[in-house]
């Protein structure tokens, strides 16, 4: 792997969350680890990307696909009659079970990529609505991704770790390419889930979202603005600095896989398509460094 280090400086990793459309990066991200392509010195992990940057970490090929999966066909994980329960209708926790049990995460093998590596989690704080890039360390690590992917009025709405509450990163800096600049990435590979140029509207979640939480003017406002700032980010993204190279790796089209919707059929498809992405941004990549 060292052999494509020395060719960039200040590179950072950037994986965008999407549910049940995190198949296609970890198409993505398991071409890199067969192909032993790890250029990067830094790694930012939102929501559902966390789960998937971890695996990629600890070079585990084809776990990420096979959490997903296993997420996928638990009828434990995803049960509408808990909607408007405690839990959400998405049992979050079980994230951590998977990790833990089922398909399970090698800490210490990703913990020692670390000392080459700035590795940070983007969550939200739930009080303040402000986004928090932590760094994980053994103790926390898997917390630190569960709360990343916690999604209000999906999921329980909120994770706590030391006393503070938590939930998707999504919500205040779901690709968070300008925060990595002005930490002096130079270049910045993203991974997305989205087409290149799909902006984003006030969703139904923003919009409830500003009006629930109006006690809590902090979290309103990062309901209320959400959207605006994922939109001031696709357009950092298209209109970088001229000391800044963006690389995106995205879909064409819609992936066949939707937040929340899937099967097993339109995730496999949706893998091999971000597989496919991937080796060829690689080749691509290698190519023009050597």
């Amino acid at each position: 792997m060292s052999q494509n280090k020395s060719h960039t400086i200040n590179h950072c990793l950037i994986v965008e969350g999407g549910g049940f459309k995190t198949g296609f990066t970890s198409g993505l991200l398991d071409a890199f680890i067969v192909s032993e392509f790890d250029p990067f010195t830094s790694c930012l992990g939102i929501s559902g990307g966390a789960v998937a940057l971890s695996y990629y970490l600890a070079h585990q090929y084809r776990d990420s696909l096979h959490s997903i999966l296993t997420l996928a066909k638990d009828e434990n994980f995803l049960n509408y009659r808990r909607t408007f329960g405690k839990e959400g209708y998405m049992d979050i926790d079980m994230l951590k079970v998977v990790a833990q049990d089922k398909v399970p995460f090698d800490i210490n093998k990703a913990f020692s990529d670390m000392s080459e590596k700035d590795v940070r989690f983007v969550l939200t704080h739930r009080e303040s609505g402000d986004a928090c890039y932590m760094s994980p360390n053994r103790e926390n690590w898997l917390d630190l991704v569960t709360a990343s992917c916690t999604l209000p009025f999906v999921t329980k709405g909120r994770y706590v770790i030391e006393g503070e509450e938590y939930f998707d990163g999504g919500w205040s800096d779901a690709i968070p390419a300008q925060w990595a600049y002005e930490r002096g990435a130079r270049r910045i590979t993203i991974l997305r889930t989205w087409p290149k140029d799909v902006l984003s509207t006030q969703s139904w979640a923003d919009y409830f979202g500003s009006i629930y939480f109006k006690s809590i003017p902090g979290l309103q406002k990062a309901f209320e603005h959400s959207y605006e700032k994922y939109n001031a980010s696709i357009e950092f993204i298209n209109n970088p600095p001229d000391d800044l190279i963006i690389d995106q790796l995205c879909p064409i089209k819609l992936l066949k896989s939707g937040t929340y919707s899937y099967s097993k059929k339109t995730i496999m498809s949706d893998y091999r398509y971000g597989l496919d992405v991937g080796m060829k941004y690689v080749a691509t990549f290698n190519k023009m460094t050597t």
